[in-house]
């Protein structure tokens, strides 16, 4: 395959809820781009950074034309989307299933690119993951953390 971007990611809850973030790394071999990205959340789930920091990796393409290989630690994720779990659910409108507002998101971005999941096993010293899961973390302890909407929002309704 020619034309591959590499992005790898992780997320972070310190508390599930808690203080969260994520961590992007990409990765454009061919031409020695290389990014990160991260960002925190003052209330949230590991397994909504751990969406979130794919649809913003994700985001920030310019150019649909790449060959995406997107690296997890999430199996969450990945074999979410990999098993094709994520389409079947969309179809029985999400039905008892969580992260609905990011799950949508992803379902509308993902037809524009071909692109596959990695999973990789967190915390086995991969230099990208490893740089990842520390970015996230870094992240969550920020003292200007954004607000996560719709959990936040969403949890409330629950109490």
């Amino acid at each position: 395959m020619d034309n591959i971007i590499n992005i790898y990611t992780d997320g972070s809850s310190r508390g599930n809820p808690g203080p969260g973030g994520y961590g992007i790394v990409m990765e454009h071999l061919q031409t020695g781009y290389f990014k990160e990205f991260s960002q925190g959340f003052r209330k949230t789930t590991n397994n909504r950074m751990e969406l979130m920091a794919v649809i913003e990796a994700l985001k920030k393409l310019k150019k649909t034309d790449s060959n995406i290989v997107i690296y997890t630690d999430s199996k969450y994720v990945s074999d979410s989307v990999e098993k094709k779990w994520v389409f079947k659910w969309k179809k029985n409108n999400f039905k008892n299933k969580k992260n609905i507002d990011l799950w949508s998101e992803f379902l509308n971005i993902y037809p524009s690119y071909t692109m596959r999941f990695m999973w990789i096993k967190g915390h086995n010293n991969h230099p990208q993951n490893e740089r990842c899961d520390y970015l996230a973390v870094e992240a969550s302890k920020k003292s200007n953390l954004l607000i996560d909407e719709i959990y936040e929002k969403n949890e409330i309704k629950v109490l």
